[in-house]
Formats: C-alpha cells, sequence, structure tokens
C-alpha cells in the first residue's frame, strides 16, 4: 500500500470514528455508511432477487470492530423491554451485528456467565436456512432475530421460521438497515436503525437491464442466474 493510500484509510478511519461518535440521527448513521463505502451505485442483483442501482454492503462498516460494538448497542437499544434470552441471525449477512446486538444485551436469567448467546441460522445443501453446529433452543427461550438490511424481509422470516420449528419463542426483529419503504410486515414487532427506502425491480422490470447492463452479485448468498 502506498503513502496516499494509507494517508487515506487513515482519515478515512478518523471521518468514520468521529461520525460514530455523534451517530444519533439518520443522516449521521447514513453519512457513517458512505464514508465507509459501504453505499454503492451500478447495477446489483440483491439476494433477493431484485435489480437495484444501490447495494448497501453493510460488512465495510463491520469488518471494524469497534464500529460494529457501537452499532450493535445502538440496535439492541431498540428492544428496551424485549427480554431477549438469544440472538438468532441468518448467516452470513446477519452474523456480525447479530453478535454484537447480544453483546450489549443483558445476560439472561440463568446464563452460565458468557452473556446473551448469539446463534446463526445458515443454508444447508438445499438452500434451506437450518440451525446447524451444535446450537439449539430451549423451549419457549425469548429470541430476537437480527438481520443487516431488510430489502423484502425474506431471510429475517425465514429465520423466524426456523427459531419456531426450534421451540423458541421470537418476540422481535431488528435491522441495520430497512430498505423496503415500510413495506415489510413481520409477525412480530420490527426496529431498524435506519429506513433507507431504495428503488429495486424483477429482473424483467429493471431499465438497468433494459439499457444492456449485466448485474454484479456482491451478496454473501449465492443466487442462481436467471432467478
Amino acid at each position: 500500500m502506498t503513502t496516499p493510500q494509507v494517508a487515506a484509510r487513515l482519515l478515512r478511519l478518523k471521518r468514520l470514528g468521529t461520525l460514530l461518535g455523534e451517530m444519533n440521527t439518520r443522516d449521521q448513521f447514513l453519512a457513517l455508511l458512505e464514508t465507509a463505502g459501504a453505499v454503492r451505485r451500478g447495477h446489483f442483483e440483491l439476494s433477493s432477487g431484485l435489480h437495484s442501482g444501490i447495494y448497501v454492503q453493510c460488512a465495510v462498516v463491520l469488518q471494524y470492530p469497534r464500529y460494529a460494538e457501537r452499532l450493535g448497542a445502538a440496535l439492541a437499544a431498540l428492544f428496551p423491554d424485549a427480554r431477549v434470552e438469544a440472538v438468532v441471525s441468518p448467516a452470513l449477512g446477519g452474523l456480525i451485528i447479530g453478535q454484537e446486538v447480544a453483546r450489549a444485551l443483558p445476560q439472561p436469567a440463568g446464563a452460565s456467565g458468557g452473556g446473551c448467546p448469539a446463534l446463526f441460522v445458515e443454508r444447508d445443501a438445499g438452500g434451506m436456512l437450518t440451525l446447524r453446529r451444535g446450537f439449539n433452543l430451549a423451549d419457549g427461550q425469548r429470541v430476537l432475530v437480527i438481520e443487516d438490511v431488510w430489502t423484502t424481509g425474506g431471510s429475517t422470516l425465514e429465520t423466524i421460521h426456523v427459531v419456531q420449528e426450534a421451540g423458541g419463542r421470537v418476540v422481535a426483529a431488528g435491522a441495520l438497515i430497512d430498505r423496503s419503504g415500510g413495506r415489510i410486515e413481520f409477525p412480530v414487532p420490527s426496529e431498524a436503525l435506519l429506513e433507507l427506502p431504495l428503488d429495486s425491480f424483477t429482473p424483467a422490470e429493471c431499465p438497468l437491464c433494459r439499457q444492456g447492463s449485466t448485474p454484479a452479485k456482491p451478496g454473501s448468498r449465492f443466487v442462481p442466474a436467471g432467478r
């Protein structure tokens, strides 16, 4: 890395630290994402299969542990009365922020001393979300489902179903960003740190596709061609 590149990175980190220390409004959170380079513009195919001219990659901010911790604490603060006993997130997008939300939550009564558990669900060979790696939930255990970005809410809804099948009780759902424009209806109370409605289209309706552009697929989840 050249000296100018190092200087530019240090300046960006300094700006991120300032923004995160001041983060208490929508505009400040959005400025944090843009400064980190988490908001990309172009032509993208989302994990939902929809196309968009803007892609939000929260992992770009969450790669920094101190920023991830602060964002997790801010998201956890939206659920003061939920009495959460475990956090469950869909991998990979929700894994880091789920861990940080769990870190910020009070330790459940009767816990072993390790804090609030942070579990994740992941896709099996058939593409279905499932609990693996020895994770399990007690009957009626109060669960908060955490995701990084909501577009259609599909991964969060699948996660809610997995938790319920495992015997857990989903008491709420949360995300860093809701880009649906408030159109998603979850069967539990839900909160997002930032509402960032962005246009998205089916492939057949996508104006960028009509212009001959080919979408990039930057997400963590494989999207079959032609979906």
